[in-house]
């Protein structure tokens, strides 16, 4: 079964950090070449994604340094005082907010401390998932659970403590040691997860939260910073990762992006990205996710990992592995698709395959049935190995 994370207690204030608060960059430096030349963040296709109008700001986090970035970055935008980002309610569980979905993620933005600082176990894409820099996404797929946690608006919460979320993995990778066993998550290096509920490469664009997480890891030769995005942001190549920083693009056949990850980068795009991103040092692996079975799905991800072998360079052949999820989809996300975007759910919502399971946060969502998956599961295990097959599958479920 290879190594299993020993378990670190939720509170590790005094454990021994591999550096202190003092050595950790807190993004008032340049993080990318003074020759660098204009940035993908100023770009129009940036600016398309994230007009920000409001932004709706804790006090002591719009005060702080990194809050600064964020509002100078946003310069017309209205600040709005808020007493937490948690408690926001004409965003969070307004039922009326569907008919502005997307213009929410779009045009809102919040700033706010993370008060909680936890790294929990995990063993699937990563040993542990580490407290991220952001919560919430300016895209908008419709699958996406995300959105589930704050009631459903939920554009992107900037977290402007990140000298603490850094410090806080500091100690952790500091106390756990180096990783003696190889497991599927990594051979030699404990992986961490920093962006389980937010897109890192979206996050760039907003401030430097991201770079700051991969010079940190740059430095911590026992971890890996790991995170899945839909996202081809090319700021993030003149950033110096060192091999540290996995990113997993997550990839589906074109027809199923196209009704469903709403306002990404083309798969393609993804796919092409792969090379740059190895080339400036980055680990890159790919996640096949979510599987959507519809009629067709196995030609058209036939189509995908032939495209993916026609395409992608040797080198990053040589290093690629893959995580392959199946879909979760949930009952309240179902019939709030159906305010905004009701042909997604003739492919996401099929009681005629799926059933109830109850989550790690008590709430009910569907998936496939356990017959229907697991022959999924196996059919796309033999279209990787047919037409991909150097594409190594971490896990599959």
């Amino acid at each position: 079964m290879g190594a299993q994370p020993h378990r670190a207690r939720p509170d590790d204030a005094h454990a021994d950090a591999l550096f202190g608060v003092e050595d950790i960059d807190t993004g008032q430096g340049p993080h990318v070449p003074a020759d660098a030349g204009p940035l993908f963040r100023d770009s129009p296709a940036a600016h398309r994604l994230l007009s920000v109008r409001e932004i709706r700001a804790e006090p002591a986090a719009a005060a702080s340094p990194r809050g600064r970035q964020v509002l100078a970055r946003f310069p017309d935008a209205e600040i709005v005082p808020v007493d937490s980002h948690w408690a926001i309610p004409d965003l969070h569980g307004n039922a009326g907010n569907v008919d502005r979905w997307v213009r929410i993620k779009s045009e809102v933005l919040v700033l706010g401390e993370k008060k909680t600082l936890t790294t929990r176990p995990n063993g699937r894409s990563a040993d542990w998932i580490a407290p991220g820099p952001a919560n919430g996404c300016a895209m908008a797929c419709a699958y996406c659970y995300v959105p589930r946690r704050k009631g459903y608006a939920n554009p992107i919460t900037v977290f402007t403590n990140i000298d603490r979320i850094i410090a806080h993995i500091s100690r952790h990778v500091a106390r756990i040691g180096p990783k003696t066993v190889a497991n599927q998550c990594d051979p030699t290096a404990w992986v961490y997860d920093v962006g389980e509920n937010s897109d890192c490469s979206v996050d760039a664009l907003i401030s430097d939260n991201v770079a700051d997480i991969v010079r940190a890891f740059a430095r911590w030769p026992s971890a890996k910073a790991s995170f899945a995005t839909k996202f081809v942001n090319p700021d993030l190549l003149l950033l110096d990762p060192r091999g540290r920083t996995r990113v997993r693009f997550s990839v589906m056949p074109q027809e199923d992006s196209k009704l469903l990850d709403i306002r990404t980068s083309p798969v393609e795009s993804r796919i092409a990205a792969a090379g740059d991103f190895l080339e400036a040092g980055y680990e890159v692996h790919f996640n096949l996710s979510p599987v959507v079975l519809r009629p067709g799905w196995e030609s058209d991800w036939t189509l995908l990992l032939r495209q993916m072998d026609d395409v992608l360079p040797a080198p990053v052949k040589a290093q690629a592995a893959a995580e392959v999820i199946m879909l979760t989809h949930n009952e309240d996300l179902h019939e709030l698709n159906l305010g905004w975007h009701p042909r997604a759910e003739d492919a996401l919502w099929r009681p005629d395959l799926q059933e109830p399971k109850r989550s790690e946060n008590g709430s009910w969502n569907v998936r496939y049935r356990g017959g229907v998956k697991s022959r999924a599961v196996e059919t796309m295990r033999t279209l990787v190995a047919g037409h991909a097959p150097w594409l190594r599958i971490r896990y599959a479920f």
